[in-house]
Formats: structure tokens, sequence, C-alpha cells
């Protein structure tokens, strides 16, 4: 499974040094966080690394949205009336000029608009599916890839998602971008039957022929391999790590104006604010919270020098692009699995070494906040669980097509 960087705020040398390092990788571009100018100017960049692609995400989740450099763009509508939008000419407008973004761009592949299912409906489904049939006249050989994004409530509705599976399969698309926001709010979501429900979603379009990207993730996310994933979409800022649809309206809170530098500790799927490296500094149990060499590439050697953590005055910087590192590169650790099985218990090992390692970090006053996976270890334990079941036997038999 591999790892694409989810385009935000403030992440174009990120994406430029990272792409660099990693000796190539995708960057899923942000036309909210980038005018046309700089979409071209760093998709350029980036291809010309050796080993660089580019997706776009049009991002047309909200399409009454207000943002202004998201609708800035010329491909957005300048009028959205539901109804008559997908009647008239407007609709095939907006998918030509996409398809011709994308071609400017060099994507590998048109990611289609997609709005937010408050409710998987006939209409709903005629509309994605509309998406999806004009491109196919638009977009000659490229890959078509259609938007499936769902709301919290949608996301956990076994029918709703069923439902869904059931029409999408159908249409034949070359792949899919599925974004699910988060319910309540959550960073890492504490419910499993929405982590279930994404991961069914997931293998039955991966056993349906269908390349399957899933966006704006966390390292929660990593349970999607053993759906059978082609990608998660991962980045800075929680707002790319998440899926808020606020953030396409205007009056959105951005984040950075919260900030505060956590470091993700890759065996303990959980991060830390660096007074907490400083308590298990004291405690005696830092080194147990040491990556290994392949999960940190170097960004914080000087974290574990033998000194106190907050003397180091790590960055920001330093502290994205090692959980950018490390979460690609447990990603890829996966695909060792030749099997399902083995796959799975993967998975199990995981979450098994996690949770040992943060009850003994807990008993040394060590915790992570809304950041500790501690909570998660039995939802994601759970999700899996429900994916065997309904998805298990076939995607035993399969794996080697996957």
């Amino acid at each position: 499974m591999e790892l694409h960087l989810q385009f935000g705020y403030g992440m174009m040398q990120h994406c430029r040094h990272l792409l660099t390092e990693w000796g190539g990788g995708t960057v899923v571009l942000s036309p909210r966080d980038l005018n046309g100018g700089q979409l071209q100017s760093l998709a350029d960049d980036l291809t010309r690394i050796e080993g660089g692609k580019v997706l776009l995400d049009p991002q047309f989740y909200l399409p009454h949205a207000d943002h202004e450099r998201l609708c800035s763009h010329d491909f957005w509508p300048e009028d959205f009336a539901s109804g008559s939008f997908f009647e008239g000419r407007e609709m095939a407008a907006l998918i030509r000029k996409l398809v011709e973004l994308n071609s400017s761009l060099g994507t590998e592949a048109v990611i289609l608009p997609g709005m937010l299912a408050t409710e998987v409906g006939n209409l709903w489904l005629a509309h994605h599916q509309a998406f999806l049939s004009t491109a196919r006249d638009l977009a000659g050989d490229k890959p078509l890839m259609s938007t499936l994004a769902l709301d919290a409530d949608t996301t956990r509705n076994r029918e709703q998602v069923t439902e869904l599976l059931d029409s999408v399969t159908k249409w034949g698309a070359d792949g899919y971008y599925i974004v699910c926001e988060h319910p309540k709010g959550e960073y890492l979501v504490e419910d499993p039957i929405w982590l279930g429900n994404i991961l069914d979603l997931t293998a039955g379009l991966r056993l349906s022929g269908a390349h399957v990207v899933l966006g704006y993730c966390n390292h929660q996310m990593l349970a999607a391999h053993v759906a059978g994933a082609n990608a998660i979409c991962s980045g800075t800022w929680m707002n790319v790590r998440s899926f808020p649809p606020d953030k396409f309206r205007n009056e959105y809170d951005e984040e950075v104006r919260r900030r505060a530098t956590w470091f993700y500790c890759p065996q303990a799927l959980s991060e830390y604010k660096v007074p907490f490296l400083d308590v298990a500094h004291q405690q005696g149990v830092l080194e147990l919270m040491k990556p290994s060499p392949e999960l940190d590439g170097g960004y914080l050697d000087k974290l574990f020098s033998g000194i106190q953590p907050s003397t180091v005055k790590p960055s920001e910087q330093t502290a994205f692009r090692h959980y950018l590192h490390a979460l690609r590169a447990q990603a890829r650790s996966l695909d060792s699995a030749p099997g399902y099985d083995e796959a799975k218990a993967a998975q199990d090992q995981m979450l098994a070494g996690a949770d040992d390692l943060l009850g003994t970090l807990a008993s040394n006053g060590v915790r992570g906040a809304n950041r500790d996976f501690g909570e998660c270890i039995e939802v994601n334990q759970a999700a899996l669980t429900v994916l065997d079941t309904l998805r298990g036997p076939v995607l035993r038999r399969r794996w080697s097509d996957l």
C-alpha cells in the first residue's frame, strides 16, 4: 500500500523535499490551497522529480462552497442549481475544464467531482454516474476515478454503504477516491462500525477490479491494507489527516492559528507533545519511543541523543516530515504480506505491540491526549474482525489478484 501526500496549507516545500528524498511518490493537489499558477508550478516541479506524480482533487464536495481561492478556479461553476446543473451544459463544462486542467498538470488519472453524501439516494447516484459517463467522452485514455464522499452518518450506515457498493461496482470506473467525514470531528475515530464500513467499501471496490485511494487519512487507516487499498493519503495538519467538510467554506478557522508540535511514535501509533517526551526521558522510557531507522529517516536523531528533548528545540517541519516518512514506511512494509491471513496477522501484531508500549508509557506518565491510540486499539481490532466476517473468505482466495 502506498502513501500519497494530501496537499494542504504550507506543504509545497514539504512535497518537493519528500519526493526527492523518497525517489518519487504521488501528491494529491488541492485547489483550495493553491491558485491556478501555483497548481501548475508545483505540478511541474513534482513531475520533474524522478518518479514524481500528481493527482488533482477537485474538491467539489460542497457545490455551494464559498471558499474564495477554491471558487476562483476556472473549472468551478459560476452558479449551481442541483436540478438544472445536471440537465444543461454546465455539468459538461465543469468536466471539460477539469479534464483540460488535469492534462495541463500532467496528472496520472482524473479524479472526478464528488458531492458530499448525507444520504446515498437515487439522485446522488445518478449525478455521480453522470460525471463518469460525461468524462468518458472527454478524457480520452486517461484513467477516471469517481469520488465517493460520505458524511459521518452515511459512512456508519450499513444499508447505505451496501447500496453504494451495489450501484457503483456497476459503473466500471477505473478507480475510486474515497473521503469520509470523521464522526464528531474526531481525529482518531472511536467508532468500529464507521471504520469497518470503510474497510468493507474498500474491499468491495477492490474485488470488483477497481483501484482504490483513501483520501484525508491518518495512521489509523493503515488498517485499509487488509481490505486491499492501493493507497492512503495524508499530510501535515489535522485537516488533511481527516476530512472536515467545513474547511471548504470561508468561515473555516484555519488550524495553523492554534498550532502545536506533535511527534509521531510509529510503534505506539500515537503522537506526543515535547513536554511528554521530557517526561519519558526523565522516567527512563524515551528509548522505547525511538523509531527504527527505516521509520525515522534521520529526522528525530537529535530527540533521542540522550539529552532532554525540549533542549533540542525540535521544529514543526521536522515533526511533519518524520510523520509522513514513517507513515509511508509503515504502509509500504505491509506489502510484504504474501496473503490475506498474513496481512491481517501483521495488523494484529502492530496493534498488540502498540497496546503493550502504550501501557508502559501510560504507567510512566507519558500520554498523547487526543492523539493517543489507546482508545483505538480495540476499535481497529473490532473493525478488522467485522471485515474478516464479511470479506475474509473471498479476500483470502483472491489476494494475489488485488
